[in-house]
């Protein structure tokens, strides 16, 4: 059993745009009568994730309980950045009864727990749980790898390789490093997509896990909460494809941001980023934009050309009505000058 005198912490991991923001947004809301505070770790110069989930604090989980770190991977900062972010967490008055953090889709989930294990806070917190997202769809369809055609040509032109890509390998690494794995979307992946899911799962996975559907981030916070893992104490049970590696980096993705007008209609924004994924095989695009005429910012996130958009609040005068995305690929699929000249064509459109 855990320590009950340390700070339990839970990190969230997934996959881009798996839903883990809407699962911590879930949890906030519905605490199960914890006091928390979350750590949000973004890819790409511009946070999304954190505003998203200050502009929903209640009492339980004000804005001042969360804290946003981007443009870097927390366990690649761990003096610089994650151990004061933890430290003032913990300092807070009152103290929160548990910490979430939640990764970017491009973390490898193991360095993080090793990093649980720095000498200024080993003694006072412990990893609760390290709990997994899993896109039904993507994973089904196996989407985690992007181009597999180009994949099974390295493989036969060099019998050397392992036919992993970089994505398939972060997601490999995040369900084995997981105690539990929530597999979202159900709804859109179907019967077939959740069952195969679930064969592709327990298939990567080192142990039985645990599997649980979950759609919009709705899971009751005592199947995730409380699993008292010390997941700190078993990193050797948790393999990875980057065990033995003196470091490791993120050079294999690449992030643009741009920087949007005013729009008159979203139709055309949601066009462009489906025809950008699909001729530059983008990953992921979150951000905002201004719609001409309505008063509400235009919140914007995509997995893929699956685009997804809904009004979120009210501009402030200082935000001067002008959207940004942030657009993320493989390293050897980002090309700034395309994405820039396709999403620009909004811009000659207005």
């Amino acid at each position: 059993m855990a320590d009950l005198a340390k700070l339990p912490i839970t990190v969230i991991t997934g996959f881009l745009g798996s839903g883990k923001t809407t699962l911590v947004r879930h949890l906030m809301q519905n605490p199960g009568g914890r006091r928390l505070a979350v750590v949000v770790n973004e890819f790409g110069d511009m946070g999304v994730d954190g505003e998203i989930l200050k502009g929903c604090a209640i009492p339980d989980c004000p804005a001042e309980n969360i804290m946003e770190l981007a443009n870097g991977c927390i366990c690649c900062t761990v003096a610089d950045d994650f151990i004061p972010t933890i430290e003032a967490l913990m300092a807070l008055e009152p103290r929160p009864d548990h910490i979430l953090i939640e990764t970017s889709g491009l973390a490898l989930p193991k360095p993080l727990l090793k990093a649980f294990d720095w000498p200024d806070i080993r003694s006072k917190i412990t990893v609760d749980g390290v709990i997994a997202l899993a896109d039904a769809e993507a994973v089904s369809a196996g989407r985690f790898a992007p181009d597999v055609a180009r994949v099974d040509a390295q493989r036969l032109a060099d019998d050397s390789l392992d036919h992993e890509t970089p994505l398939s390998e972060v997601f490999e690494d995040q369900i084995a490093c997981a105690d539990i794995v929530l597999l979202t979307k159900p709804d859109l992946a179907g019967p077939d997509g959740v069952a195969r899911a679930r064969e592709i799962i327990a298939a990567q996975a080192p142990r039985p896990l645990p599997v649980v559907e979950v759609a919009e981030g709705a899971v009751d916070p005592r199947i995730i909460l409380g699993l008292e893992a010390a997941a700190e104490d078993d990193i050797d049970a948790r393999p990875s494809h980057h065990d033995g590696a003196a470091d490791h980096d993120h050079e294999d993705f690449d992030s643009v941001v741009v920087d949007l007008p005013e729009l008159d209609d979203p139709a055309a924004l949601v066009a462009a980023i489906e025809r950008l994924a699909a001729s530059h095989d983008i990953l992921r695009v979150k951000g905002y934009a201004a719609v001409r005429g309505r008063p509400m910012r235009l919140l914007v996130q995509a997995v893929g050309a699956r685009v997804r958009h809904q009004f979120d609040r009210p501009w402030t005068p200082a935000e001067g009505r002008r959207g940004r995305l942030v657009v993320i690929a493989e390293h050897d699929d980002i090309d700034a000058t395309a994405i820039r000249a396709a999403l620009g064509q909004l811009e000659a459109a207005g």
